[in-house]
């Protein structure tokens, strides 16, 4: 079947590219046939309704920035990617009303810093902001540190536009703050990681800019004075920015810079005034210091590279479980890794119990990955018997499908496949993704 062709009457020959190597930071990739890339939101909806009426898979990719393999392409058939990036357009910003609209293919920190540069704020930070794109973002409702205060990326948005099939330009919510005249279709796109629609514009909501940003660590010797210090800093009263916490092996890959010995476990903690510094500083403990901004945030951003690349490669789980469980979802996760013989750490927001379960091993043996691979089911396992979820941020994409199956109920995972089915009735957009059972 010609693909090309048709594609390039649409996008131009300029905007193709052919056998595209296509994955994320997940470490699987796969091969799409043709790699379009669209200038507008209207060319975006021709492609997909030609793919549609051709019964051609569709694989919508973003900054490929994701962790679950969301965007690595899987075509029983025919199949054409969907590259967004060109659509960079700011098309509104409005300080004075807290609110921006911008396209998919904006960049995470022009956002950021568009905000910034007027005295305002966009909180949700995801982490690769050069890389990331506002539309993966939205797909996958990602969070990031900040959200255990300011919510994940859904809360920011408060209406998108998509296509969706058979090859439709709808709008969902606008520059308003509130809209309950509908089905919430908005937040049901958000999160779908491109399996219901493809977002190509949203428009975000945006705060004043906090007072001050007054980052603090602190170090314990054990998981146990760790978690109780969690427990500290909430009942302080302070709702801290971020609460952040990494245990044992991160922290020797990677010594912060900012205290003097390596702890055993280590929290972050984020306050926006004087009074929320001394409030937290004194229910962290005297191991609490006060940092540089900058040079904290850069550091946390790094220990997931050198985690990496300390024994080759890595399989991190975004598994989330009740706050209350958290110190116990901790040390299982070690005691996993203990049976399976791999070297093991965690770390993440711990004001929102979403563990990022972490297995290092070779690569290049094939033993010590089918190893990490059976540890992670039993991560998955570990946050269902605690009341949580196999996922807090990442999404299922591929590496996760199925998981939904032991989560919810048989009713659940039925009005989920009904979901896709209403809205994709060809199953053509983002195939093999979001799938709530495993594949037969």
């Amino acid at each position: 079947m010609d693909l090309t062709g048709p594609v390039a009457q649409i996008v131009g020959d300029a905007h193709i590219s052919r056998d595209v190597r296509i994955g994320d930071t997940s470490g699987l990739h796969g091969i799409a046939p043709v790699l379009a890339q669209p200038g507008s939101a209207e060319e975006v909806r021709e492609l997909v309704a030609w793919a549609y009426a051709q019964d051609v898979a569709i694989l919508p990719v973003g900054g490929c920035s994701g962790f679950s393999g969301g965007v690595v392409p899987v075509f029983d058939g025919p199949g054409v990617a969907i590259g967004l990036e060109r659509l960079d357009r700011v098309r509104a910003l409005d300080p004075l009303l807290w609110r921006m609209e911008v396209e998919a293919g904006v960049r995470t920190a022009t956002v950021k810093r568009l905000a910034r540069e007027n005295g305002l704020s966009f909180p949700p930070d995801p982490g690769a902001p050069e890389q990331s794109q506002i539309g993966g973002n939205l797909a996958t409702n990602a969070g990031g540190p900040h959200a255990f205060k300011y919510g994940v990326t859904s809360h920011w948005v408060m209406g998108v536009e998509a296509v969706i099939a058979p090859g439709e330009l709808v709008r969902f919510g606008g520059p308003v703050r509130k809209d309950v005249a509908g089905y919430d279709l908005r937040g049901l796109l958000i999160g779908s990681e491109g399996t219901l629609g493809i977002i190509t514009a949203a428009w975000l909501r945006l705060i004043p800019a906090p007072p001050e940003v007054i980052p603090l660590a602190a170090g314990y010797d054990s998981v146990e004075a760790g978690v109780e210090a969690i427990e500290a800093a909430l009942a302080s009263g302070v709702v801290p920015a971020a609460l952040e916490y990494l245990e044992g092996a991160c922290i020797a890959l990677a010594p912060p810079p900012f205290m003097a010995a390596c702890p055993r476990f280590m929290l972050l903690a984020e306050a926006e005034s004087g009074a929320e510094r001394d409030a937290l500083l004194e229910a962290l403990g005297p191991s609490a210091v006060v940092c540089e901004p900058l040079e904290l945030w850069r550091w946390r951003s790094g220990v997931s590279l050198v985690v990496r690349t300390a024994r080759g490669e890595k399989l991190s789980e975004d598994i989330v479980v009740p706050l209350d469980r958290l110190g116990e979802a901790i040390t299982s996760t070690l005691e996993i890794g203990a049976r399976h013989g791999l070297e093991t750490t965690s770390w993440g927001h711990a004001g929102d119990g979403n563990l990022h379960s972490t297995f290092m091993y070779d690569p290049h043996d094939p033993a010590q990955a089918t190893r990490v691979e059976q540890a992670a089911g039993e991560v998955f396992d570990l946050a269902r018997r605690l009341g949580g979820s196999v996922s807090g941020e990442h999404g299922l994409g591929l590496l996760k499908n199925g998981q939904l199956l032991g989560q919810w109920a048989q009713a659940a995972v039925g009005a989920h496949e009904q979901v896709k089915r209403a809205l994709d009735p060809k199953g053509l957009l983002n195939p093999g993704k979001k799938l709530p059972r495993p594949q037969r």
